[in-house]
C-alpha cells in the first residue's frame, strides 16, 4: 500500500534510492538539485510540511540573518541570482523562506521531497550495502545516505519544575507557531539573552503591555544597522557577483565586509588609532565590527581591548546603571557567536522592560501564574523560552543510527562527535554529514559552506560510480587525526575560553568538546586535496 505521493505506508514496499537525503533545507535543496543533475535517483525526507529548514521553523518575532543578503543566498546558477531581488541589507525570516520556496519551485524539488515524514531510524546493512531508513510513513532503502540536517535544528527546551501548571501558553523560538502570535496587551516574560532572544526582545516588547526579561548570561552584542537594501548596490552586487563569490572562498568566514579586514595588533594600536577604528565599524554595523584588527580572536589583551569598547557602549545606551551592569558581560568577545541587534539595549531603556538577573538565584520554578525566582513571583501571561538549540549533533542523535555491525553513533559520539572532515564517520559507510562537526560549518556563511559540501558529496559520488566501489569510509586513524586536529586549531584561538553551543555547553551532560573547525579556505583545500589524493583517509571497498 502506498501513500498518494508514492511513499511506501507501514507495512508496505520500501521506497528504494541511491541516494536518500534527510533535510530539505537549503543543505538538501541543493544536494537533490546537484545529484538529479547527475544521474541519481534521489529522494529528500523532511518532517516539515515546506522546505526552508532553519527558515521554515524560526519564526519567531524579528527572526533575521545575521548575513548580508547579497552574500546569503546560492551561487551555483548565476541566472538565480541575477533574478532574485533582495529588499533588506539583512534578510527577514519571511523573505528567505519566500527565497527558499522560489527555488524549490524554479528547480521542480517537490516531486522528489517527501515532506511530513519523520525518520525514526537509520539503520546500515552489510549484506547488500544498504541503508534502511526507518520513518512514520515507511521505509526508505538506499546505497547512499546525506545526512543534510542542519547545525541548529534541534530545540533546547530546558525543563522547569511547575511548567505544565503555568496557565497561559508558552512558546520557544525555534518551534513558533506558524500563524504567528499576538502579544498585545499582555505581560511576557523571555527566559534567555542569546543570539534569537536579542532579535526578538526589541520586536516583542514593541507590541506587548510589560516585557520581563529573565538573563542567565549577559552577551555582546553589536547594531546590525539593518536597513533598506539600496538598488544600486544590489545592482553592483549582480554585476560583480563571480569576481565577489570568489573573494568569499577566499575569507576566513566565507563573506567579505563593509570595510577592509585590520592586520595589525589591536594592543599595539594607540588609543586615538584604535577608538576611531571601532567607532566607525560600530556605525557600519555588523560582523566588519569583529575585523577590526587581525587578533581579535587570538589574543586576550587585544580581545579584552575590544571587549571593553562594547561594555562601554552598553553603558552609554543603557540609562539605568543596574541594568547595565548586569547587561554587561566580563567574558572573552565573540568566543561564542557573535549577536547583531536593532535596538536591543535600546529596549531596557523602556518603562515596561525590566530585566531579572539569574545567574546567582536562578529560575526555581514555574508557578500557574508566572516565573519565580529568590522566591518572588513575576506574573507573564505567556513564556518564551529562548534557549537556543542542541547544535550540530542533537538531530543526527536523536535519529537512532547504527552502523556496521549494530554500532551505534550515540556510542561512537559519546565522549564528543568524531568525523573526518565533518563529512564521514568511521563504522558508518555510505554516510555523509552537510556541515558536519569538524567542519567550519557554523564559523562561516552557511550557503558557501553548504555548497562546498555538495559539490564535494557530489564529486565523490560520481568518482564511485565510474570506479565501481560499493562503499566509502573514513579509516580510524584519519578520523582520530582529523579530530584532534580540529581541536588543535581551535586552541590557537580563543574561542575554547567560552561555554558555549559551539562546546555543546548549553545540554546539560553533554560532552564538551569544541565542535565547529576555524579556518575556511585552508579547510576547502584539505577537502581538495583529499579527494585529489584518491580519498585520502577513506577507505574505498
Amino acid at each position: 500500500m502506498s501513500s498518494p505521493d508514492g511513499v511506501s505506508m507501514n507495512g508496505g514496499e520500501p521506497s528504494v534510492h541511491d541516494v536518500v537525503v534527510v533535510g530539505a533545507g537549503f543543505a538538501g535543496m541543493y544536494m537533490l538539485h546537484k545529484l538529479r543533475g547527475l544521474g541519481f535517483d534521489v529522494a529528500v525526507v523532511e518532517r516539515a510540511s515546506g522546505v526552508g529548514g532553519t527558515w521554515y521553523w524560526n519564526r519567531y518575532p524579528g527572526a533575521r540573518c545575521d548575513v548580508e543578503s547579497m552574500q546569503y543566498s546560492y551561487s551555483f546558477d548565476p541566472e538565480l541570482e541575477q533574478e532574485w531581488e533582495w529588499t533588506e541589507r539583512y534578510s527577514g525570516q519571511p523573505e528567505i523562506l519566500r527565497y527558499a520556496n522560489h527555488v524549490a519551485d524554479r528547480y521542480d524539488l517537490r516531486r522528489d521531497i517527501r515532506f511530513e515524514t519523520t525518520v525514526t531510524g537509520v539503520d546500515w546493512h552489510d549484506a547488500d550495502n544498504q541503508w534502511r531508513l526507518q520513518t512514520d510513513r515507511g521505509e526508505f532503502r538506499s546505497r547512499f545516505v546525506v545526512m543534510a540536517t542542519g547545525c541548529l535544528s534541534t530545540a533546547n527546551v530546558p525543563h522547569f519544575d511547575g511548567v505544565e501548571c503555568f496557565e497561559g501558553p508558552t512558546y520557544h523560538t525555534g518551534r513558533w507557531p506558524h500563524e504567528g502570535v499576538d502579544f498585545s496587551g499582555l505581560s511576557v516574560g523571555v527566559i534567555g539573552t542569546g543570539s534569537s532572544a536579542i532579535q526578538a526582545i526589541p520586536v516583542i516588547a514593541a507590541e506587548c503591555r510589560e516585557l520581563t526579561v529573565f538573563q542567565r548570561t549577559p552577551n555582546y552584542s553589536v547594531p546590525a544597522r539593518n536597513e533598506p537594501l539600496d538598488a544600486a548596490d544590489q545592482a553592483d552586487w549582480k554585476a560583480n557577483y563571480r569576481e565577489r563569490r570568489a573573494r568569499m572562498l577566499t575569507q576566513q568566514a566565507a563573506m567579505v565586509q563593509r570595510l577592509p579586514d585590520g592586520e595589525e595588533p589591536a594592543k599595539e594600536a594607540t588609543a586615538d588609532e584604535f577608538g576611531e577604528r571601532m567607532q566607525e565599524r560600530w556605525e557600519v554595523g555588523g560582523f566588519t565590527f569583529y575585523r577590526a584588527y587581525g587578533d581579535i580572536g587570538l589574543d586576550a589583551e587585544s580581545n579584552g581591548r575590544v571587549a571593553e569598547f562594547v561594555r562601554g557602549k552598553i553603558a552609554e545606551i543603557v540609562d539605568d546603571p543596574e541594568t547595565a551592569a548586569k547587561l554587561t558581560p566580563h567574558n572573552t568577545i565573540a568566543c561564542k557567536r557573535p549577536c547583531l541587534d536593532t535596538n536591543y539595549y535600546e529596549t531596557f531603556n523602556l518603562p515596561h522592560v525590566r530585566l531579572v538577573d539569574v545567574s546567582e538565584t536562578p529560575i526555581e520554578r514555574i508557578s500557574p501564574a508566572g516565573v519565580v525566582v529568590g522566591g518572588e513571583e513575576y506574573p507573564v501571561d505567556a513564556i518564551v523560552f529562548a534557549t537556543g538549540f542542541d547544535a550540530m549533533t542533537g538531530t543526527l542523535l536523536r535519529m537512532n543510527i547504527t552502523g556496521r555491525d549494530g554500532a551505534r553513533l550515540a556510542d561512537h559520539w559519546d565522549a564528543g562527535p568524531r568525523t573526518y572532515l565533518g563529512l564521514g564517520v568511521t563504522g558508518f559507510p555510505n554516510m555523509f554529514t552537510v556541515s558536519g562537526p569538524g567542519s567550519p560549518s557554523v564559523l562561516t556563511n552557511m550557503i558557501p559552506s553548504i555548497e562546498q559540501h555538495v559539490d564535494w558529496i557530489a564529486r565523490c559520488l560520481v568518482d564511485l560510480r565510474e570506479r565501481g566501489a560499493a562503499t566509502i569510509e573514513p579509516e580510524p586513524d584519519a578520523e582520530a587525526y582529523w579530530v584532534d586536529y580540529v581541536n588543535a586549531v581551535a586552541d590557537l584561538t580563543l574561542f575554547p575560553t567560552c561555554n558555549s553551543w559551539y562546546l555543546g555547553a548549553n545540554i546539560p551532560g553533554k560532552t564538551r568538546v569544541f565542535m565547529p573547525l576555524p579556518g575556511f579556505p585552508p579547510y576547502v583545500e584539505i577537502c581538495e586535496d583529499v579527494a585529489s589524493d584518491n580519498y585520502r583517509g577513506f577507505v574505498l571497498a
